[in-house]
Order: C-alpha cells, then structure tokens, then sequence
C-alpha cells in the first residue's frame, strides 16, 4: 500500500483556468473535426498529421505536449505494435472501410489538451458497434473515480468490461500500459516547439519534475494497472483515453477529467463522440422492450462477420 502519511493535494485551478482548459480542449477537437472532412482514400498517416499541425498551428497552438498521431486500418488496434517508433505516423494509406483515429495534445499559453478522434471512411459495421459500445466506458470511469476508487482498481473495472464486451484492451500497448495521465499548465521556459521523442521539451520538463514530486508523496501522474496507481485519484486534471479494438479495428476517445477533493467530472460534453451518442439515443424509437441500456453488453458476434467483409460503400462517414 501506498504510504498513508502524505495528505492529498488540494484542487488548485480556478474556473478561469477550467475555462481556458475546455478551449484548449474545444480547439483540438474543432481541428481534429476539420482534418476529419478533410482526409480521403489515398492519404497517408504522414500527410494527416502534417495537416492536422498545421490547422492547429494556424488556430494559435504554440507547443505541443505531444506530436499529432493519426493511426488508419488495423494500427488504429495496434496490431504488430512491438516498440514505441511505430506510433508515429507512417505511410499507412487510408482506404475504404478503414478506420482510422487522430490524436494530438496542442498546448495554448500552457494550457494543455490531449484528445482522441475515432472515425471511419465508408462502412464498418464492427466500427459502429465498438464506437457506441465506447459511451459505457466513459460512464463507468467517471462512476468509479467519483466513488474515489484507486486508480488501478478503475484501470481493472475497465479491463472487466471490455472482456464483457468480447473486445481487446489496446491501451495497455502504450508505454507504461496507461489509461491516461496527469495534465498540468505547463510553465516549463525550455524552448517552445521543440520535440525530444515525441515529446515536446516542456512537457518533459513538466513530466519530470510531477513524477519525482508525485513519487515522493506515494502517487504517480501516469495512471496504469501497476503498484505506483494503487492511489486514491489525485485532484487535478486528467487525460483519459481508454481504447477499445476488436480484431482489425480500434477506437477511442480521450478528452480531460476534472477531479476534486470529492467529486469528478467530465470537463465538457460538447465533444464529437458525446454529441453522436446524444443524436444515437435521440433519434432511436423509445421501445421500453428492446435491450438498449449499455451495462448489459453483449459481444459482437454479427458486426465480427463483417469484419472480414470487402467494404463497398462510396461515400465517406465521418
């Protein structure tokens, strides 16, 4: 167990620098939405992350807390993933049917979002079927966290429900296995723009000095299934991304969680895979009958079929 001594900090952001988080948050997600309409079959990873940079730079990012990722067909699973190089983009060509996933973490006056964008181009029934699937873990992190359960008990509610879905856990292929971490304001002064594996200058500045501060006081900043998360969640900010696949495609989501001395919660609902489960359930008949309630999931034993089908839709779904 983790040392009892050390109290826990106390939440220090003020609503201004909530404020200035979710648009942060809204700015990343406005980019990743736009880079969405813009991709098409033939485009490569390394072509989508160049444009992704690029919107973001012109929307005023100054720094990146990491570079833009974007990941299509079966790498959005992780499949074959044996060292950290092979999360940068490569020359993966999106096609048809394929799946595909945005990642980027861009940093405004050193306020930091990091987020996850799941999207498809023409058809993908298991697509679909994982991509509403997904709204039950989001439910379920914030239900946990706000029962102040450790952190790696929440990594392992996670882990349970998506072997009740049938599906793989792909976040455990990140390095450290991790769910997601810690987000501060950066106030690092090494150089802006600069990026050290992936990583930019600051943030690892940042990174290093949470993680000795953390480790002294019995916590860690990165939230993973291993003894340095057995922790009450630590007030502050998160960065959640539990990412789900099922043989050839992966999805997530990654967006900020506010947690307090005794609550938590999502810091903004206006986000894309929000609004699509809001326009799912708005759109679907009320039958009082049909088994529509996310914590009875069932593996997907009709979209799995698909999965090995050759996509024939012309038109790309966003």
């Amino acid at each position: 167990m983790p040392p009892t001594a050390h109290a826990m900090p106390t939440f220090s952001y003020s609503e201004r620098d909530l404020a200035r988080f979710r648009e942060t948050q809204q700015l990343a997600y406005h980019c990743a939405e736009q880079v969405a309409a813009w991709i098409e079959p033939g485009v490569t990873e390394r072509q989508t992350t160049a444009e992704l940079r690029r919107r973001l730079v012109a929307a005023g990012v100054q720094d990146f807390f990491h570079v833009p990722f974007a990941w299509f067909g079966d790498r959005t699973a992780f499949r074959h993933f044996h060292t950290p190089l092979q999360f940068f983009a490569g020359s993966r060509r999106l096609e048809e049917g394929m799946p595909y996933v945005l990642d980027c973490a861009p940093v405004v006056d050193g306020y930091t979002a990091d987020i996850g964008y799941g999207g498809k181009v023409g058809e993908n029934r298991v697509w679909d079927r994982l991509a509403a699937d997904l709204q039950v873990y989001r439910e379920l992190i914030l239900t946990e966290v706000r029962a102040r359960k450790p952190l790696n008990e929440v990594y392992a509610a996670v882990d349970a429900q998506i072997a009740a879905h049938g599906y793989d856990n792909r976040h455990q292929v990140y390095p450290g296995r991790v769910i997601g971490h810690q987000v501060t304001r950066n106030t690092a002064r090494g150089p802006a723009g600069v990026n050290v594996f992936g990583f930019g200058v600051r943030t690892l500045q940042t990174l290093g000095r949470d993680l000795i501060s953390e480790r002294l006081h019995g916590r860690s900043p990165l939230w993973a299934d291993g003894r340095s998360s057995r922790h009450a969640p630590t007030p502050g900010l998160w960065a959640v991304e539990p990412h789900i696949g099922f043989r050839g495609v992966g999805i997530k989501f990654e967006e900020l969680l506010v947690v307090t001395e005794d609550d938590a919660y999502w810091l903004d609902d206006d986000l894309p895979h929000v609004r699509r489960w809001t326009a799912a359930t708005t759109t679907t008949t009320p039958a009082p009958a049909e088994p529509t309630a996310p914590a009875e999931p069932t593996a997907p034993t009709e979209p799995a079929a698909a999965a090995t089908a050759e996509p024939t839709a012309q038109e790309a779904t966003r």
